[in-house]
């Protein structure tokens, strides 16, 4: 059974990493920001309860936050282990965490800030299918119109140059130190994300002392691992 914690800014993979790891070795992927999204598709108790913060310009409070977590780890449905996402954010919570569960390795997914200012803003969304691209590694044939369904596509809300400063700074002031109380417990283990989606994988096994990526006869990685789904940034 593998346990880890993925970190990193956002645009560094952390969502495409953890979904090729899922993928081969049977993990379970848990990312908070779609347990939020689901609470609130459907208009849960638990969504009131965090619509109630967003709405007065307040981030989701740890209480909330770690509830959720404990929730869905109480499921108990991975047997063969989990990768979190987006969880933990701050101090408070990684406390929290390591109090209560017991990990395996975090993996901290490096990424320059203007490479992650880069990744954000060239990342495009189709309208009618919803598929993401991206302008600088998941190009669309027509920078405008999906390549699947021909729909248009458009740029997210929040994808736009003040947002990303934003979450930068958030990063880099809250996220960021709780690596040090990792390190203290010797579970980081760090790679360059700078590297293609395939290219970090590799590292990450690597470092984790995983079985390296099946490749076919031809030497190429196998379609399957490269689904399109699967290459967009975190």
């Amino acid at each position: 059974m593998y346990k880890y914690v993925i970190m990193g800014i956002q645009g560094c993979g952390k969502g495409t990493q953890a979904k090729m790891l899922c993928k081969d070795f049977n993990l379970v992927h848990m990312s908070v920001g779609d347990i939020f999204r689901w609470h609130i598709q459907s208009h849960t108790k638990l969504a009131a309860r965090i619509g109630r913060s967003t709405a007065a310009g307040e981030l989701v409070s740890d209480d909330i936050v770690e509830e959720i977590v404990r929730g869905r780890l109480d499921q108990h449905d991975w047997n063969f282990g989990f990768i979190l996402d987006g969880f933990p954010r701050n101090r408070r919570q990684a406390e929290f965490f390591l109090e209560s569960y017991d990990i395996d390795a975090v993996i901290q997914i490096d990424l320059d800030d203007q490479v992650v200012r880069d990744r954000v803003l060239g990342r495009r969304l189709c309208s009618r299918c919803g598929l993401d691209y991206n302008l600088i590694f998941h190009r669309p044939a027509n920078p405008a119109v999906c390549d699947v369904c021909g729909g248009p596509l458009t740029t997210r809300a929040d994808d736009n140059p003040q947002a990303v400063a934003a979450r930068l700074r958030d990063y880099h002031t809250k996220t960021k130190p709780i690596l040090d109380l990792f390190s203290r417990k010797e579970l980081i283990v760090s790679v360059d994300g700078a590297q293609t989606p395939d290219a970090v994988q590799s590292e990450i096994r690597t470092r984790l002392g995983l079985n390296p990526m099946p490749k076919p006869k031809n030497g190429h990685p196998k379609p399957s691992e490269r689904d399109m789904s699967e290459l967009r940034p975190a």
